[in-house]
């Protein structure tokens, strides 16, 4: 007994030792924390979202999740296919092209209206902080920070390891003028050597007007956040962003919620929809959309496109890695709502909406 109390206290050390890391980021505080205490989402101690979102579905427990997970077989979670890909040159594009390059899972890069802007970077090839564990698939590392041109607006929609990624945010630090960032998360980038003046933290339904012609919206999503064992300490966000020509929404994770009606009533239409459409589960149903949610979210916000993603990279859920673009496309037979699903590197011409797109992913095994 003596051993084993002794073997527990030594693993006990060792992680919180571990996650004294860098990478683990830093708990808000100071300005920070004066910040969220004045916010209306953080109630007793934790952010909330606006309506009840339980961690997990009832009936489900944390522990029966990992047994499930580890100890139960879950057929085609990752492809046998690398993921294909182009490599469009983003140091080399034309000032006047308004286009977006999708890097896998939820990482995007857009230039429109001659602002660069750069969504939930992982160029690392993981999105976990133990090494070795949730690997990005084979053909998806097409990209790193050096291909990445000097970015006006970087935007984070929380900080979840798969949406901020330590190694890629250090690499970034001297390419990037502006992050914009829910309140809370801008302790992590100042723990990680950005400036103060660099970072623009946000509550929901904030507004800012960087630049002439420009608006930026920090709106709810249905989430949480955390990066080690405290949750919604920091604020999950979606944003939509207006430039002179276009109105692009950056959905983040979220679960489905009447907050996307009220989006789409006062603020649409919306040219192009970005919702997340996998690593859903009926476990964690609140906190992700299914394949039918992403459907109606697109709806409601009365967007003209979609492009959905949170997929073909990494897995973080139990079902086959090409199910909610399958699921998706089925879904659609009978809507016909443009889908905006590129290859990785593909350029998507933002001011074409009849462009069309392969069908990828049904090529793979």
């Amino acid at each position: 007994m003596t051993a084993f109390i002794g073997l527990g206290l030594a693993l006990a050390v060792a992680t919180f030792l571990y996650m004294k890391q860098e990478k683990f980021g830093q708990a808000p505080s100071g300005v920070h924390l004066d910040k969220i205490t004045y916010s209306p989402n953080f109630v007793d101690g934790e952010f909330r979202n606006l309506n009840f979102t339980p961690d997990l579905t009832e009936g489900y427990s944390m522990m029966g999740i990992i047994y499930e997970q580890f100890f139960k077989t879950h057929p085609r979670t990752e492809p046998e296919q690398p993921i294909p890909s182009q490599k469009t040159s983003l140091l080399n594009l034309a000032q006047d092209e308004n286009v977006l390059i999708w890097f896998g899972h939820s990482s995007y890069f857009i230039q429109l209206d001659g602002k660069k802007i750069l969504v939930d970077p992982v160029f690392s090839g993981n999105a976990s902080p133990i090494p070795g564990t949730v690997k990005a698939f084979k053909g998806t590392d097409a990209y790193s920070v050096d291909d990445i041109p000097e970015i006006d607006y970087l935007f984070i929609s929380h900080d979840h390891y798969d949406h901020l990624d330590y190694t890629t945010i250090k690499a970034l630090k001297e390419k990037v003028k502006m992050v914009i960032c829910g309140l809370g998360v801008g302790a992590h980038f100042e723990r990680w050597g950005y400036s103060s003046q660099q970072i623009l933290e946000q509550d929901w339904y904030d507004k800012l007007e960087p630049d002439s012609g420009f608006v930026i919206r920090t709106l709810p999503a249905r989430h949480f956040s955390g990066r080690g064992f405290t949750r919604k300490n920091t604020l999950w966000a979606s944003y939509l962003f207006q430039s002179p020509s276009q109105k692009i929404y950056f959905g983040g994770d979220s679960g489905y919620d009447p907050f996307f009606a009220e989006i789409g009533e006062k603020y649409g239409p919306i040219d192009l929809a970005i919702l997340d459409n996998g690593q859903y589960n009926v476990a964690w149903r609140e906190l992700h959309l299914f394949p039918e949610e992403v459907m109606q979210a697109t709806k409601d916000l009365k967007a003209k496109r979609l492009f959905p993603v949170h997929s073909s990279k990494f897995v973080l859920a139990m079902h086959p890695w090409d199910e909610p673009l399958n699921e998706l496309d089925r879904l659609n037979e009978n809507q016909a709502i443009p889908l905006v699903t590129p290859v990785i590197g593909e350029k998507v011409l933002l001011g074409d909406s009849t462009q069309a797109f392969s069908k990828w992913w049904k090529n793979l095994d």
